[in-house]
């Protein structure tokens, strides 16, 4: 995923990552701000600029469209196929734009996938906008204020995204009992009770609101839709810790009971900073830096005394204050002009002359198999310490080996490249980290 930008520049802002979410999980994404975790997120739900550029592919799992292609209440998930889909904007070879197919096509499912699934990155605004965001995809913003109409009441977008996500214009298999007014206001205020947002605030307009009841509002909004694949972009900014707490236990609420139906299980995408908010509810974690996913590992060894593999996951834990509390030291690259090799070699204590080669994809992968991008670091003495489960956390907390076993629901891929000179800015490649 790339940047065009005037005078030729090019901005690679993600580069060769590979995971997947699997149904009943929920996968934590972490990292330094402006590595990518947000642009990843955007991408998947067709929210990118008009001068943004993709290549692989994201699938939702096949199960979570129904019978025939059509929206259902499947288990849902992210799964790989390796493979770009020509379209609009296309800029070279093997860097195609934004397409029109909404399918991957038979036979190029991922694997573990029972049937073809939608690739996000080639479908139509069309298909997004009246298949995917909100009913198969929900999202919580990382800036709540500003994807709240202003000249609204939090009641009425609530009320109007109840309505329209599982009233008589949702999918059929969505749809609840929203006979009359009373109905679809009681729906609205159950969906801001779930993400604490207090009842006597319901009739205010955003720019009453804080930046925390802003952010629980924007979390209502997301779970209103009853989603099978929730994305979760910083949802506790501006909270204080027990709203914290209460607001990433009520996600992880949502992964664990399924949909209203009964039917399969829900899967999460959450990106954040808070390293204790993810210790509470994550199966595994993904460490990105410089748009690459360097790490994926299980959340009981990530957070336990086995702790993570690669230097830069082992700074960001050291940085806590619970820890060594020593920050990470240097700062990034940028993206527009990566480094050769590994792009935390200039940071990193335990670099060596290895390091500045190209890194292969899927040398890291976690226990179950599931690849990272990047070359397998060199080892790194002295565990980290453990750290004890929080207090109150979700029965979710550290479920790994449960989830590990579950199907796939969504996967993304972006092929990797070797390295070649630079051409025109008209065809250029992304350089590779």
């Amino acid at each position: 995923m790339r940047f065009l930008l005037p005078r030729g520049r090019v901005v690679s802002a993600v580069t060769d990552v590979s995971f997947d979410v699997r149904a009943g999980e929920c996968l934590v994404l972490v990292g330094e701000s402006g590595c990518g975790k947000s642009v990843l997120a955007s991408a998947l739900l067709g929210l990118l600029p008009g001068n943004a550029q993709t290549a692989g592919s994201a699938v939702l799992g096949g199960a979570v469209l129904g019978d025939a292609g059509a929206p259902g209440r499947g288990s849902a998930g992210l799964g790989s196929t390796g493979r770009g889909f020509p379209g609009r904007g296309s800029a070279g070879p093997g860097f195609p734009g934004r397409g029109s197919t909404g399918h991957v096509p038979s036979g190029h499912a991922p694997s573990g996938f029972g049937s073809p699934g939608l690739d996000l990155l080639a479908a139509d605004e069309r298909t997004l906008a009246r298949r995917v965001r909100g009913r198969l995809v929900g999202l919580v913003p990382q800036s709540p204020a500003a994807h709240l109409t202003p000249v609204r009441t939090v009641r009425s977008q609530l009320e109007e995204t109840v309505a329209e996500l599982r009233g008589p214009r949702g999918p059929q298999e969505a749809r609840g009992p929203w006979r009359g007014r009373a109905a679809l206001r009681t729906a609205a205020a159950d969906a801001a009770e779930r993400a604490a947002f207090p009842a006597s605030h319901l009739d205010r307009y955003p720019h009453e609101l804080s930046g925390g009841l802003a952010q629980r509002a924007a979390v209502a909004l997301a779970l209103a839709g009853d989603a099978p694949l929730l994305l979760a972009d910083e949802p506790t900014t501006g909270l204080d810790r027990d709203l914290v707490d209460l607001t990433v236990d009520e996600l992880r609420r949502h992964v664990d009971t399924g949909p209203a139906d009964g039917a399969g299980r829900r899967g999460m995408l959450m990106i954040t900073h808070d390293l204790a908010a993810a210790s509470r509810v994550a199966d595994r974690v993904a460490v990105m830096y410089a748009g690459r996913i360097v790490e994926i590992c299980d959340a009981a060894d990530f957070f336990g005394a086995r702790g993570p593999r690669h230097p830069y996951s082992r700074g960001l834990l050291d940085a806590l204050p619970d820890r060594a509390f020593i920050p990470v030291p240097g700062l990034p690259p940028e993206l527009s002009d990566l480094p050769p090799g590994c792009a935390f070699a200039a940071r990193c204590g335990h670099a060596t002359r290895a390091c500045g080669t190209v890194p292969t994809p899927g040398a890291v992968t976690d226990g179950a198999g599931v690849p990272g991008a990047g070359r397998t670091p060199a080892p790194v003495p002295s565990p980290a310490p453990a750290v004890p489960p929080r207090a109150g956390a979700s029965p979710g907390t550290g479920a790994s080996a449960r989830a590990t076993a579950l199907p796939g629901l969504v996967a993304c891929h972006h092929p990797h490249r070797p390295e070649h000179p630079e051409p025109e800015p008209e065809s250029v490649e992304p350089t590779h980290a």
